[in-house]
């Protein structure tokens, strides 16, 4: 998954000083950041409501959407694949690859290495939905 998403990040790289007439990506680029984080939210948001509508075909496609819409994002800002992966490595040293770090911060336990931290174990979280809402 990683080499796709490189190689579509170096094709978005390639195309974005095409000529915007006739390439989705160099129109983007012209457009500036906020107009791909704009489509970037729009395909976010069309991959949220094929899901709860069921259709799995959709959400697929929409999420090739969001994936080429993110990775033109992240050229425009400057972030490489490699960036996000060396994230996700430092996040699942922590945590565990199942697991989002929490806004606030938390402590973790002191180890010689990250490489060998207690990893929290992975759980349903089936009941989440089923609390009290104020």
């Amino acid at each position: 998954m990683s080499d796709s998403l490189e190689r579509l990040y170096l094709a978005v790289l390639a195309a974005r000083d095409l000529d915007p007439a006739t390439s989705r990506t160099a129109r983007l680029f012209q457009r500036g950041p906020s107009k791909m984080a704009k489509k970037l939210a729009e395909e976010a948001i069309e991959v949220v409501i094929d899901a709860v509508n069921g259709d799995t075909d959709a959400v697929i496609r929409e999420s090739a959407d969001l994936l080429y819409n993110l990775t033109v994002l992240w050229a425009s800002a400057g972030v490489r694949p490699e960036d996000v992966w060396r994230e996700m490595t430092r996040r699942e040293d922590m945590l565990g690859i199942a697991e989002k770090l929490p806004k606030s911060p938390m402590k973790l336990p002191k180890v010689a290495s990250p490489r060998v931290a207690a990893r929290r174990p992975i759980v349903a979280l089936e009941g989440r939905a089923a609390r009290k809402r104020h």
